[in-house]
């Protein structure tokens, strides 16, 4: 699944080729046609991110939510647009360039109301202008539930995925098993200032990378690693692998449905 920095790309983009103008909205596939037809040819007023779900504001009152879940893909061309192949859910036509969204878990057309019912259920997101690290702490530190729970529950703190999960507690030497209650403060701001620069890393390069220039593995004669996503990391998806400092074979374990990666050394409780 994209994870925060994925989405807000999206909306600066979006932002940028077709914010401020009128646009051309279809569904070929027809399963937001009724929507779609509301929307043709009206201006585009703002696109924007909170956590993994994009907003795309026409007019006063319309927005359409869109959360790409698993399979969601949103993809940009330059015009003249091609036929439509697929299942193209929903196709955004401006000046210059076309976006077509394939397989998200939800597209819709919501009132502004509803979407912001949708934004106040969301934890802060670090990638926000507004994001308050303080509303983070006061629900981490009275929770029994681990650190690997805490970091992907999306009511918590918004558009940290397994991948920022993975990276962030290894940065911070945490065994991700440690609970919320057990996390000192300074240990949190620390976590909570990386993961912005992090984050906004992301956004600017397009790429999760997490390793320090001074961790970087070659210059302990380890391979280079980087993963599906094309960053540098320390330890996600890097099971049975050396760790980058130490040198331990990095471990791997299911929580929760989703695979969880860390140090036993650099992380030990």
């Amino acid at each position: 699944m994209p994870e925060g920095h994925t989405l807000h790309r999206l909306a600066k983009r979006h932002q940028k080729l077709f914010a401020r103008r009128p646009v051309r909205v279809s569904s070929p596939q027809g399963r937001f046609a009724d929507a779609a037809a509301v929307l043709d040819g009206r201006v585009l007023t703002r696109a924007e991110a909170h956590g993994k779900h994009l907003f795309h504001t026409f007019g006063r009152d319309e927005v359409v939510h869109v959360h790409l879940g698993l399979y969601g893909t949103f993809d940009e061309a330059e015009l003249p647009v091609e036929p439509p192949r697929g299942q193209l859910r929903l196709r955004l036509e401006g000046d210059t360039h076309y976006a077509d969204l394939r397989g998200p878990t939800a597209c819709e057309l919501l009132t502004r109301a509803e979407a912001l019912a949708i934004r106040d259920r969301l934890g802060p997101d670090p990638l926000r202008r507004d994001f308050d690290p303080e509303r983070v702490w006061t629900r981490i530190s009275k929770s029994t539930s681990p650190l690997a729970t805490l970091l992907m529950d999306q009511k918590v703190i918004s558009g940290v995925g397994n991948v920022y999960r993975a990276e962030l507690l290894f940065r911070h030497n945490l065994d991700p098993q440690t609970t919320g209650k057990a996390l000192d403060r300074g240990t949190w701001d620390a976590m909570a200032a990386d993961l912005v620069l992090l984050m906004k890393d992301g956004v600017r390069k397009g790429r999760i990378d997490t390793v320090r220039p001074e961790d970087d593995p070659r210059r302990k004669g380890f391979a280079a690693r980087k993963d599906r996503h094309g960053g540098e990391v320390y330890v996600y998806r890097r099971a049975g692998m050396p760790c980058h400092l130490c040198g331990t074979e990095v471990r791997t374990a299911t929580h929760q449905a989703r695979n969880l990666f860390w140090c036993p050394t650099c992380q030990a409780s």
